[in-house]
């Protein structure tokens, strides 16, 4: 099993930006590229609820702000502080099922323990771009 430690500190370090007044619930992401770069990603917290970004989410999307696109993803970690792995919401796992290939490496991690899945595995027969063919 790979060590994916490497990763996940980048998103452990990423999580000391999140802004979660409201929940107090802080998350860090950390996308790697297969050209060797990192992104992190932080959650935002915003008193309108719905305004409110996933750390997951601004890591991904600041891949592709930045010219990447899934086939330029290596891997996503997702990580917190809580007592149980926490995995993606499910806006979250919409997007990432449209912006990640679907054996993408999603390394979910809290202080204790470490899972690695994929999004095909959290969101098995998700809705995306073929479906809105006529």
């Amino acid at each position: 099993m790979k060590n994916w430690e490497y990763l996940t500190d980048k998103a452990f370090e990423a999580r000391k930006h999140a802004y979660a007044p409201y929940s107090g619930f802080q998350v860090g992401a950390c996308v790697e590229l297969k050209d060797g770069s990192f992104l992190p990603g932080a959650n935002i917290e915003n008193a309108a609820y719905g305004s409110t970004m996933c750390a997951e989410r601004n890591a991904v999307f600041g891949a592709y702000v930045r010219g990447y696109r899934k086939e330029d993803i290596k891997a996503l970690a997702i990580v917190t502080e809580a007592e149980r792995i926490s995995t993606p919401c499910g806006a979250c796992r919409q997007v990432l099922s449209e912006l990640l290939l679907p054996d993408t490496p999603i390394v979910l991690c809290n202080r204790k323990e470490t899972v690695v899945t994929t999004i095909s595995e959290l969101l098995p027969g998700a809705f995306g771009a073929e479906d809105l063919k006529k």
